[in-house]
């Protein structure tokens, strides 16, 4: 079985503290990207949802995915950015494809 997610645009989140990021933050909407110098990471929507994370697990996990410390996403050096998806995913190999959505 077949799955692929269409990304939105990114767009840089702004805030003036890393606290605000938990609020801004949406499980089940947001995927995340996260840079610092060369490193970067990416998680599609879906996977906190599947793996039952909040918000500021889902910003570790991200920091961890590019290779940075868990708690790099408290550093306003760090660039966060946010995107949707649309997940597209066959019901059984090649069979019909149909959208899904993020529970």
């Amino acid at each position: 079985v077949v799955e692929v997610t269409i990304l939105t645009p990114p767009k840089r989140l702004e805030v003036q503290r890393p606290e605000e990021y938990l609020e801004k933050i949406k499980i089940g909407r947001d995927g995340l990207i996260i840079r610092r110098g060369g490193a970067s990471g990416l998680l599609l929507p879906q996977v906190p949802v599947e793996w039952k994370w909040n918000v500021k697990e889902f910003l570790e996990h991200t920091c961890q995915k590019a290779w940075l410390p868990k708690d790099c996403w408290k550093d306003l050096q760090t660039e966060i950015q946010r995107f949707s998806g649309i997940i597209f995913q066959e019901k059984e190999p090649n069979g019909e494809v149909v959208q899904e959505e993020i529970d």
